[in-house]
């Protein structure tokens, strides 16, 4: 389909521009280095023919020569030329534009990361507390996946789902970050009621993998859910289950007293309950007992469960050398069809 007359004006003179010029890549950028020779070529050109002329003396009357501004119309077809020639530099290096697409495949994973916000996660043994390290590490987490769909429960004496499964990981940070002691008015640690929940929201997925992250730092002590039933509930449901328990076993320190003394308490992780809880739902049971060691487990289930993404790049290059070839030939044919006028000096060219 041929381009309307205006159209193909419009596009020439478009390609003159500027915007347009320094919008491209080259293929051969080194020959835009000859521009600055076309110039000197007509210098030199006006050198040798000025040794060449040959010279008469003649006596003038005294005053000034008249001068005319059609004298200057004999420099047009110069112009003309050195044009010609350099639109025949630019299409030489080849001015390009390219369209690069880019398309992911591959089926990401579903996960939810189910907290523990009760009393105990304020004990210092991970610093500066339980609950502060594990948002921390949760949040290096999110950083470490692409095209999974994360989603957020929280618990205490009661479950709450606070996040949907999202790829929109900035609000999963704003959520994490908003956590804090005390926002369940219910304390305690219901681990089976949290697994319900995370069950609940996981169940519908149609996602291949299916991953829960359980991260408390007690023994379930609330909920009308056993923890063990959840578990079984949810491997049904096709669901992989990570439990990673917090802190250490024994006396552990927890704020100061009126006079300003270290306080501490006793603590006790009910490791086996949690190991059947991974057992039971073909995951895995993850103790952490300081930062460093909460660190490695975050990394250490993330390389477990990372989905592979693939990407397939589409490049579209588009040539223009075409348009700056039409521009040199007809300057060319023009500064030929000036050479036959009045506007050239027929002795010297």
């Amino acid at each position: 389909m041929r381009m309307p007359w205006p159209d193909v004006l419009t596009s020439l003179l478009d390609s003159v521009r500027y915007s347009t010029l320094v919008s491209y890549t080259w293929e051969q950028p080194r020959l835009l280095l000859l521009l600055p020779l076309v110039p000197l070529l007509f210098v030199l050109r006006w050198v040798l023919a000025r040794r060449r002329r040959s010279k008469l003396g003649v006596a003038f009357v005294a005053g000034q020569l008249p001068r005319d501004w059609s004298t200057v119309l004999r420099f047009v077809p110069d112009v003309v030329l050195a044009l010609s020639l350099s639109f025949g530099v630019v299409a030489l290096a080849r001015p390009q534009r390219t369209d690069e697409r880019v398309v992911q495949t591959g089926e990401g994973i579903d996960i939810l990361l189910v907290l523990d916000v009760s009393g105990s996660m304020e004990l210092q043994d991970l610093r500066p507390n339980r609950l502060e390290a594990a948002k921390r590490l949760a949040r290096e987490f999110l950083d470490g996946r692409q095209g999974d769909r994360v989603g957020l429960v929280v618990f205490a004496g009661d479950a709450y789902s606070l996040a949907p499964l999202t790829t929109d990981y900035d609000l999963l940070r704003d959520n994490l970050q908003g956590l804090r002691l005390g926002m369940i008015p219910n304390d305690g640690t219901a681990i089976g009621t949290a697994l319900g929940v995370a069950t609940n929201r996981l169940r519908d997925s149609r996602s291949r993998t299916k991953v829960c992250i359980l991260i408390s730092d007690g023994e379930n002590t609330a909920g009308s859910l056993d923890p063990l039933t959840s578990a079984q509930l949810a491997h049904a449901y096709g669901l992989k289950i990570y439990t990673i328990g917090l802190g250490q076993d024994g006396t552990v320190p927890y704020g100061t007293d009126e006079a300003g003394q270290p306080r501490f308490v006793e603590t006790r992780l009910d490791e086996t309950t949690m190991r059947q809880i991974a057992q039971a739902a073909e995951g895995q049971f993850f103790r952490a007992t300081d930062n460093a060691g909460l660190r490695q487990i975050f990394g250490q289930i993330n390389r477990y469960e990372k989905s592979e993404i693939k990407q397939t790049r589409y490049r579209n290059t588009l040539d223009y050398h075409r348009t700056y070839l039409f521009w040199c030939i007809g300057l060319w044919l023009l500064w030929l069809a000036l050479k036959n006028t009045f506007l050239t000096n027929a002795l010297e060219d």
